[in-house]
């Protein structure tokens, strides 16, 4: 740790953030190998930042080494108070942006995976009436599992994630927006797209891809009874992965349309292979009125 960093005296400096972000970044990521891409810059300025920051703390927030990455109880300490202070930011950012009679300020909204080709169009919609009443909002949108959308809205990160909802969180708030349909495929070379009568046996036998979201039982049981061989953690992997004739997957009804009627995939015994699942549009139970955020919410209730 370099000598000549001055110890922190409760003024927070634009240096102090950013050694604080590149901190919160590596524990997030779980190591510097991976903030080093997350960030886009070097493992070693990435290794001077922290030890700076440790200076002027005068603690030691990490081990890093040959064994990896583990955070020390101060560590761990300042990680939730960092998310605390960058909360605390964002809600100001809202007060002052609410003080305008014009709508202004920034909307971090964050959506799960191909969305967009459903036919409701809800999301879509209530962004486009967001922009009428509101041409200055700033829209930020961030593609993102359900689970890393749903850590951004809790820590502040996002004011707004479009979710599934199999599970209720008790610090989130959720509002119902539509149901999704999802069916069993199979690509235009894999050896079921030809075969005729199909027998519900023979299919879960064969090689199957699985989304890592979250679940609900119901559909964690019918995922069961298939030969589970590889997995992803969005629906656009899923695709791939059918479309090269070895697996067989569930894909949403609207996101498969395209490949069903170009003749490349097939639909395996709908009646038998079929879930629906909720989604929600959530924010932090408790945060402070917005009236950007409240524009879009009453928006998305309309759609």
């Amino acid at each position: 740790m370099g000598a000549d960093i001055k110890a922190f005296t409760g003024q927070i400096t634009d240096i102090d953030l950013r050694q604080l972000r590149i901190f919160k970044t590596v524990v997030d990521c779980g190591g510097f190998a991976a903030a080093e891409v997350e960030l886009n810059i070097s493992r070693p300025a990435i290794s001077v930042a922290i030890s700076d920051l440790e200076s002027r703390l005068k603690m030691v927030l990490c081990q890093r080494g040959r064994s990896g990455f583990v955070l020390t109880d101060e560590g761990r300490g300042v990680y939730d108070s960092i998310m605390q202070l960058f909360a605390s930011m964002e809600t100001f950012k809202f007060q002052v942006s609410s003080l305008h009679t014009t709508l202004t300020g920034d909307l971090n909204i964050g959506i799960s995976d191909n969305l967009v080709t459903m036919k409701h169009m809800t999301i879509s919609m209530a962004l486009a009436e967001l922009k009428k009443v509101g041409p200055k909002v700033d829209i930020n949108i961030t593609m993102a599992p359900p689970m890393d959308i749903e850590r951004g809205v809790i820590d502040g990160q996002l004011h707004v994630g479009v979710v599934p909802s199999v599970r209720q969180l008790p610090s989130v708030e959720y509002q119902h927006l539509y149901e999704e349909d999802s069916y069993l495929y199979c690509g235009h070379t894999h050896p079921l797209f030809s075969l005729a009568p199909l027998n519900k046996t023979d299919i879960v036998a064969h090689d199957t891809v699985v989304s890592s979201y979250a679940q609900t039982p119901q559909v964690k049981a019918m995922e069961n009874q298939f030969n589970t061989t590889a997995h992803s953690s969005d629906r656009e992997g899923l695709a791939f992965l059918i479309l090269t004739g070895a697996y067989i997957g569930f894909l949403p009804s609207h996101f498969a349309d395209q490949w069903l009627k170009q003749g490349k995939l097939k639909t395996l015994l709908p009646e038998e292979f079929h879930y629906r699942t909720a989604y929600a549009a959530i924010t932090r139970k408790g945060a402070r009125p917005n009236r950007v955020v409240d524009t879009l919410m009453a928006q998305l209730s309309k759609s």
